[in-house]
């Protein structure tokens, strides 16, 4: 499982020092008024290594294509071919096609293991460049390059970290609903380089990222008990997180990833725990006689999101991170469950269930302006991509007849706009956006 990471990044003597273009996107209007962006073929030596440019510009396209924020101009429109890095834009061609942005790229090889991919980006209406590197990397490694360019490309345009660089795991599901199994996957954020973790002997749930990315803490039923486990996804090696006499779960790391909160349930009541995973010593937060689960540090660290049927049904409360001073937060038609706070701190994701109806939607810490981004027979699950612009769930449609609909993968930005699917192999659930890869 181990990945490699042999990208080495330099900033080339392609920036320009002198003059900064002032082109940029407002991300609050995806799939409103996308920018268009030209990205004309990668200048390159000999059909073979043509052809892995070709692959790489595609990947580089899709990414800002799936972003919502951007379309990619046809290129059959293109009047300019660029035979080398040193060539300058003919900016009269690219304003004729209406092109803001404009991405010159080239890939050459380094010898039979290894490529260099350089590129360019454009301010086309100033006519001046905004940004420059180059990468070399293993030729197995070509798909995490152009993942790395999108991502530069995005942040140079929008401001914002991108996050195309990034992994998913999520619970792969197959067989009959009455003998399901569930394995743990991982993937990257586009659906390729799909692995499985588990082998589906014991059903495993609720798969969380480690901030650190090296493992992975979920819930398994091994031994037909509910335990929550960590996974290195380097290694492999499993271990129990704890010894608890009763059902453990919706476990997720802390920010620094030196604790996990999970829901311990004993006796009709389920409360939340903060284990410190150097020591193995955990503490009490919650002391409800109700059922409280689903925990989500903030960024920082200094608080948990949580839902929680205390006030008599399943609504989202906050408490300090030592279980003091809880607030309710959502006071909306319906119940609430599943919250997790974004990256940025700014928005708290949650599901909410109201007039026969599932909804992803995301509220302020304070519980103030709740908006919900998607709905139907059953969405559920959201998690957040590391810049905290997309969220991912899962979404079932309505059965028909005896017949089970598939459940699959979503992913939609902050503005409610671009929903779009994420394509797996089998049945998804449970998804869990990583952290951008190091």
């Amino acid at each position: 499982m181990k990945m490699k990471l042999l990208i080495v990044c330099f900033l080339s003597v392609f920036v320009s020092l002198s003059a900064r273009a002032e082109l940029a996107i407002d991300v609050s209007g995806a799939m409103r008024d996308p920018m268009p962006i030209a990205l004309p073929e990668m200048v390159h030596d000999g059909f073979f290594i043509g052809q892995q440019g070709n692959k790489i510009r595609e990947v580089i396209a899709a990414d800002l294509e799936r972003s919502g924020l951007f379309e990619v101009i046809d290129s059959d429109s293109y009047i300019q071919e660029f035979s080398s890095m040193e060539e300058e834009p003919s900016w009269t061609d690219w304003k004729a096609i209406q092109a803001q942005a404009l991405v010159q790229s080239e890939i050459q090889e380094i010898d039979n293991n290894n490529l260099k991919v350089s590129f360019r980006l454009w301010d086309v209406y100033t006519e001046s460049q905004m940004e420059g590197q180059s990468y070399t990397t293993t030729r197995d490694n070509w798909r995490r390059v152009a993942h790395v360019i999108a991502d530069a490309i995005y942040e140079r345009l929008t401001g914002e970290k991108g996050y195309f660089d990034t992994r998913i795991v999520y619970v792969s599901e197959s067989g009959p609903a009455t003998r399901r199994i569930k394995r743990l996957a991982i993937m990257d954020q586009d659906g390729e380089n799909h692995k499985f973790l588990t082998n589906g002997a014991a059903m495993a749930l609720t798969p969380r990222f480690s901030p650190n990315l090296q493992k992975i803490t979920y819930m398994s039923y091994a031994g037909n008990t509910p335990r929550v486990y960590i996974l290195d996804i380097e290694t492999g090696e499993q271990l129990l997180l704890g010894n608890f006499p009763g059902m453990t779960f919706a476990p997720r790391f802390s920010p620094d990833s030196s604790k996990v909160l999970l829901s311990f349930a004993s006796g009709g009541k389920t409360n939340i725990y903060e284990m410190d995973l150097k020591t193995r010593k955990s503490r009490r937060l919650t002391y409800s006689s109700a059922i409280d689960t689903s925990p989500s540090y903030s960024p920082d660290g200094s608080q948990i999101v949580f839902n929680s049927d205390r006030g008599g049904n399943q609504q989202l409360y906050v408490m300090n991170a030592d279980g003091s001073d809880v607030k309710r937060i959502s006071f909306g038609n319906g119940r609430y469950a599943t919250p997790v706070w974004s990256p940025r701190g700014d928005y708290i994701a949650f599901t909410k269930m109201a007039n026969g109806e599932f909804y992803i939607g995301v509220m302020y810490p304070d519980g103030s302006g709740e908006r919900l981004l998607a709905s139907g027979y059953l969405v559920e699950g959201p998690t957040w991509s590391p810049n905290g612009r997309v969220l991912m769930y899962f979404r079932q449609d309505k059965p028909r007849g005896h017949t089970s609909a598939p459940v699959k993968l979503y992913s939609i930005d902050l503005t409610g706009y671009n929903e779009r699917q994420i394509i797996t192999p089998a049945d998804a659930s449970d998804p869990a956006w990583s952290p951008l890869l190091p």
